[in-house]
């Protein structure tokens, strides 16, 4: 079952009912993900491309930094 990553809440999402291109959301936060795959479950949160990007940076110079 996937989780929430913001406040890892089981979210209820029916595999057989949702396709590449849907939105779910968390019923804890609020928080929206798009469905990007199926076979296995892939999401995604909707509106953060440009946090993720940020996100991703730190990651890697913390990375270069060990």
């Amino acid at each position: 079952m996937a989780t929430c990553p913001e406040c890892e809440n089981a979210l209820d999402i029916e595999l057989d009912e949702v396709e590449e291109g849907d939105v779910v959301s968390c019923e804890e936060c609020g928080s929206e993900y798009e469905v990007v795959g199926v076979e296995p479950l892939e999401l995604t949160r909707v509106g953060d491309d440009a946090e993720d990007d940020d996100d991703d940076l730190f990651e890697e110079e913390e990375e270069e930094d060990e």
